[in-house]
């Protein structure tokens, strides 16, 4: 599309063809393609929004910046904010703390599985460990079970040794999903502390923490929390 034809499609009230025309920008330079997102952050239709957060990822101004941190505070549509949260890490480490800040904000889950995932791919185990522990503070257990799974990402950092405490005391827990996630996440440490705790969850009471415990493969796919390797 041409930017008559993306002008144009703007103006429609389907918005299938915003979308298309929102798409359509990532083809042209940044001078060209941020005004014209920047005009469509406030569009009615959620999708559009998701899009232009997409869009604004892609093209690395300070306008897109400013535009994205808005987003991810202000929207009212969840999958709006998460969307601009992982677009603002594609702007790199200049966008830690204000992911930080907003998964400290916003306490819906889509959001702060989208910061988890964002901040563990940005090389950064302090901020990571953090968020890890915010999200263990929380109430949504799918944000709960993503932390237990961060920690175990912080093996290799400079938080090894504060994660893998916050580990074992975990893995004490009358839960069994969270002792289950505790086995996973432990086999990432090469460590004798780590070791112990695995050879005790395999005479869990529960089989679905034995089986965790016992798995000699780590093949731990989480949505939403991969990364810091």
């Amino acid at each position: 599309m041409n930017i008559d034809e993306i002008q144009t499609a703007l103006q429609q009230e389907d918005f299938q063809y915003r979308l298309k025309a929102i798409s359509a920008l990532k083809t042209y330079a940044s001078e060209v393609a941020v005004p014209i997102l920047l005009r469509s952050v406030e569009d009615r239709e959620f999708l559009v929004r998701t899009f232009v957060a997409m869009g604004l990822g892609q093209k690395n101004t300070a306008e897109s910046f400013a535009a994205l941190l808005q987003m991810m505070k202000l929207d009212d549509t969840p999958s709006v904010r998460a969307e601009a949260a992982n677009s603002l890490s594609l702007f790199g480490r200049v966008a830690v703390s204000h992911l930080v800040q907003a998964f400290v904000q916003d306490d819906h889950w889509l959001v702060r599985r989208s910061i988890l995932a964002a901040i563990a791919e940005l090389d950064c185990p302090e901020d990571f460990y953090e968020v890890c522990l915010q999200g263990l503070a929380g109430q949504d257990a799918t944000v709960y079970e993503s932390s237990i799974d961060g920690l175990g990402l912080l093996a290799q950092t400079s938080k090894r040794s504060e994660a893998l405490e916050q580990l074992l005391g975990l893995g004490r827990s009358q839960a069994v999903r969270t002792r289950q996630r505790v086995a996973y996440a432990l086999k990432r440490f090469d460590d004798c502390q780590a070791k112990r705790a695995l050879i005790e969850l395999r005479q869990d009471p529960d089989y679905r923490v034995v089986a965790a415990a016992l798995e000699e493969l780590l093949d731990v796919s989480v949505p939403g929390v991969e990364g810091m390797d």
